[in-house]
């Protein structure tokens, strides 16, 4: 008795102090919640003779056990992507075999062309699946403010008019269905995948084909340490958004997939969106929340670890080897005004 009484204090001091640790990373400067690394993820649970159930051909040469510091698949199967765990001339050579091709949608309305847009493309032209053909979508309100990017062969752009809205929760949901729509009447006709961005970060490394797959999800950069209990879920049961429990916390910040699958995750997330507006409810973080829910139902195929949309003002992560889309400076005192 004296032995389980021990181990149970144990147990408990154990969680005890880990959420003292979290409560000091959360409630402190930015720069102490590397605190959080600390806390280990889950791990593939995987035998090493086992292969993906999802996924493509290309991801079979996955070494899902070259990363023991992380998880490297989910419970459903579908491959978390870090570095070191792939082969980039590998995958890009099998894509250019199946002659894949990629559409970049991106939103810059208002001041948040001016600010970011130049510096996104630019850099996505360095970075962005560089061994295949890509369409840029540029969905904006000033379309003449869209800057002349110079852009590589099989490279070009495309400029979609949108309604400006006051508000820039409203520009964050609407995006939804702007998207949907230029998969349908564009898009699906000429590529294979579609990602789309937030247009303030810019790319700082390779973002390349081994990130494609019929359904792509992030793992948000501040979660992904986290117990679930502190995941970001709408815990509002009047929103369509609802989230008792979940797989991990995506940040919206990045997604994607086959154009099929993103025009029906954009579709479902708009029409949860309009459902909570007729009932006079908004979710707690916007389209974000509705990508939650909808990946929770609708799991993905692929996550992309991160590296792939890292913040650096987390501070350091030792299971972070390379970023290769970084947060830009945040401007929302001036950039989130009505204009």
């Amino acid at each position: 008795m004296s032995r389980l009484m021990y181990k149970a204090k144990c147990v408990l001091t154990v969680t005890f102090w880990a959420f003292v640790l979290l409560f000091i990373a959360y409630f402190t400067p930015m720069s102490v919640r590397y605190l959080e690394g600390f806390l280990p993820m889950s791990r593939c649970s995987q035998a090493p003779a086992e292969k993906l159930k999802l996924g493509n051909s290309i991801d079979a040469s996955l070494d899902l056990w070259s990363r023991g510091d992380v998880q490297t698949c989910t419970d459903w199967g579908a491959p978390v992507i870090w570095d070191g765990m792939f082969d980039p001339d590998h995958y890009d050579q099998e894509h250019r075999k199946n002659h894949s091709s990629v559409s970049l949608t991106v939103f810059a309305v208002g001041r948040y062309l001016d600010a970011y847009l130049k510096a996104f493309l630019l850099s996505a032209e360095r970075h962005f699946m560089e061994a295949l053909p890509v369409t840029y979508y540029v969905f904006t309100d000033v379309p003449e403010r869209v800057p002349d990017i110079h852009l590589g062969p099989g490279r070009s752009l495309k400029i979609v008019r949108v309604q400006r809205h006051s508000r820039w929760q409203d520009i964050s949901m609407m995006r939804m269905r702007a998207i949907a729509d230029a998969i349908e009447s564009r898009i699906r006709h000429h590529s294979h995948y579609v990602f789309c961005f937030d247009v303030d970060q810019v790319f700082v490394g390779r973002f390349g084909s081994e990130a494609l797959g019929d359904s792509v999800a992030l793992l948000h950069a501040y979660y992904y340490h986290r117990p679930q209990s502190l995941y970001a879920y709408d815990r509002n049961p009047r929103s369509r958004a609802y989230m008792e429990t979940g797989d991990f916390y995506y940040h919206a910040a990045v997604f994607g997939g086959s154009w099929r699958t993103v025009k029906n995750m954009t579709e479902t997330c708009y029409q949860t969106i309009m459902k909570d507006k007729e009932n006079q409810v908004e979710a707690l973080w916007h389209d974000e929340s509705h990508l939650n829910k909808y990946l929770w139902i609708h799991k993905p195929s692929k996550v992309l670890s991160p590296e792939y949309c890292w913040d650096r003002n987390i501070g350091y992560r030792g299971d972070i080897h390379v970023a290769r889309l970084l947060w830009s400076e945040k401007k929302y005192g001036t950039l989130r005004v009505t204009e």
